[in-house]
């Protein structure tokens, strides 16, 4: 197959891969993020292969596994997912740290499509990798969502789970709309509304202009694959 140099994928002599090693994992990365966002992150690893112009031989010596490869394709959304975590819980105002982190999730959603399903799919590999890291972001955003609650600024009766909720919800749109920014960020602006102890209507972004006549069309022209199972669910097919 075309640039497929899988002979010489190998590191030599401790000092990393070759250039043309090197050129086939971007490669595959790079085919990784496209094709997740166009068939989800279950499609098949020989469609990533043939995408990127490689052997399947070669993309499993790179990522022996689909939870490498996903893990390594959105490492870089990962990290900022992270660091904005870590901005809205240092934030003095919980509001606006958890403000903050709703917006910028939605924003890394609209900008990486495939990343969404990465990010709210169960994987066991990455989360024993993880476990640790894992547990403490769930504990910093808990203990977020308490100081919010607490300020009397969030609504009392929200769950760490909503935040999750809001995520699919948006994460729908930007699959049925991916060009449009202004319903993107009028719906988080409702979503932040709606999560507030008392609402209080303030300006909303600029409208889509989005036709109502579009809607039938784009609620079904994007079903590239079927709706990721529960995390529950997933988990207990992969279990021995």
């Amino acid at each position: 197959m075309e640039g497929d140099a899988s002979a010489s994928d190998a590191p030599q002599g401790g000092q990393g891969l070759r250039l043309d090693a090197r050129r086939n994992r971007r490669r595959i990365l790079t085919a990784a993020r496209e094709v997740f966002a166009e068939r989800g992150i279950d499609a098949a690893m020989s469609a990533v292969a043939r995408r990127a112009g490689v052997g399947v031989a070669t993309l499993y010596r790179h990522f022996p596994t689909r939870d490498d490869l996903v893990q390594e394709a959105f490492a870089e959304q990962m990290t900022a997912c992270a660091g904005v975590l870590t901005r809205a819980v240092a934030d003095a105002d919980p509001w606006r740290g958890f403000s903050l982190l709703v917006e910028e999730l939605c924003r890394l959603q609209r900008e990486e499509r495939g990343f969404p399903e990465a990010f709210l799919a169960a994987f066991p590999g990455q989360a024993q990798k993880h476990s640790e890291a894992r547990t403490a972001a769930e504990r910093h955003l808990t203990g977020l969502i308490r100081r919010a609650q607490a300020a009397g600024a969030l609504r009392p009766d929200f769950a760490p789970s909503d935040l999750i909720v809001a995520l699919v919800a948006h994460g729908g749109l930007v699959t049925a709309l991916p060009e449009d920014d202004a319903a993107s960020r009028r719906l988080v602006a409702y979503l932040l509304d709606a999560f507030r102890a008392t609402p209080r209507h303030t300006a909303l972004p600029a409208a889509s202009e989005l036709a109502l006549s579009a809607l039938p069309s784009t609620a079904t022209a994007r079903r590239p694959h079927p709706p990721h199972p529960p995390v529950a669910a997933s988990r207990s097919r992969r279990s021995p």
